[in-house]
């Protein structure tokens, strides 16, 4: 079988006839009987649908991660693109067999191996301290650790929400704190280096990414943060590093969400943590606004749809002429990885 039509693509009053996996699923009650509440997805993004009574009632269970080939006509609901569906039939093992999952799954434009091998050599330029450098190559060489990271998703959401988000987040956010450390020199460049690093690992354990993309009893009970300090704390009784930097460190992953109401469970109380939640901030901020304006015109301007977790609409402006490109350069993340992507770590 194979995907005809991708989410991208639709427009209101668009009649749908493809293939899409069920991200999310809920039951509701309407006048004229139950319904359900779907959101499909597929590799360029998600939408809403509803299936109404009668044809809701042919269906005892919708559950995220089934696929299902879906017919009906998209239409615009609260200024939100919408299906209204009209036929829905979830398909056999043997169909979902047959079907080319990199139709259903987003994923980061560059290679992971690529990001990975950015990440090593920022890590080898920047550690000079000797135990920084054998913490994270101890890190960087957990292959439990490596396999998560290259795939994992960087929010359930929000921002980075794709296989690979996580860690093209992560060396985003390393790259944003060393430009940072150019500036203000005063910074302690090795240990901001080391929290930036770790600062969201946890996710790798507290998302399940998929096609369901939920969040794991881990996630649910512990969090990425705690998660992610257990992760290192093998790794940083190896590595000799003295307790004073130790305590830093965990400070750093402890404080990034910056507020307590968003989850921190510290405040940040050094320079380097106020500069590690400020990179992550503007990361995760940054790479939203590109997703809400991933349905514009290079050259167009214009208002999104009120955006719940911004409390705001956003507005796309009008670029000044020669300013540079309108979107970041592109990148292809089907490519083979080369020898040299394949060399070994630290």
């Amino acid at each position: 079988m194979q995907k005809t039509q991708f989410i991208q693509d639709i427009s209101a009053n668009e009649e749908i006839a493809s293939i899409f996996a069920v991200a999310q699923a809920s039951q509701g009650q309407a006048r004229n009987g139950p319904f359900w509440r779907l959101e499909l997805a597929d590799a360029t993004g998600s939408v809403g649908a509803k299936v109404w009574s009668p044809l809701s009632q042919q269906f005892a269970q919708l559950a995220p991660g089934m696929m299902v080939a879906v017919r009906g006509r998209a239409s615009l609901y609260r200024e939100q693109l919408d299906v209204n569906v009209e036929g829905l039939r979830v398909l056999d093992e043997a169909e979902v067999a047959a079907l080319n999952m990199a139709d259903f799954l987003p994923a980061s434009e560059r290679h992971p191996d690529d990001m990975l091998t950015d990440l090593t050599q920022l890590c080898r330029k920047t550690f000079t301290h000797k135990p920084w450098l054998k913490f994270m190559t101890s890190v960087l060489r957990d292959e439990d650790i490596v396999r998560r990271f290259k795939t994992a998703i960087g929010a359930k959401h929000v921002h980075h929400a794709y296989a690979g988000g996580l860690l093209e987040h992560t060396l985003s956010v390393c790259e944003l704190c060393m430009r940072l450390c150019d500036h203000y020199p005063e910074l302690d460049r090795q240990v901001l280096l080391a929290g930036a690093v770790f600062h969201d690992l946890g996710k790798a354990w507290e998302l399940s990414g998929g096609i369901a993309n939920d969040y794991t009893d881990e996630g649910r009970l512990i969090g990425h943060i705690s998660i992610g300090l257990e992760k290192a704390e093998p790794h940083l009784l190896k590595s000799g590093l003295e307790p004073e930097l130790t305590m830093h460190f965990k400070h750093l992953v402890l404080a990034h969400h910056g507020m307590k109401e968003w989850g921190s469970p510290v405040l940040p109380a050094t320079p380097e943590a106020l500069v590690l939640h400020y990179a992550d901030n503007i990361d995760a901020k940054l790479a939203q606004l590109r997703g809400l304006f991933a349905g514009f015109g290079e050259e167009e301007s214009g208002w999104t749809p009120f955006q719940t977790t911004l409390g705001r609409h956003i507005f796309k402006p009008a670029r000044t002429p020669g300013s540079g490109p309108a979107s970041a350069p592109q990148n292809d993340a089907r490519r083979e990885p080369s020898k040299e992507d394949q060399c070994s770590l630290l």
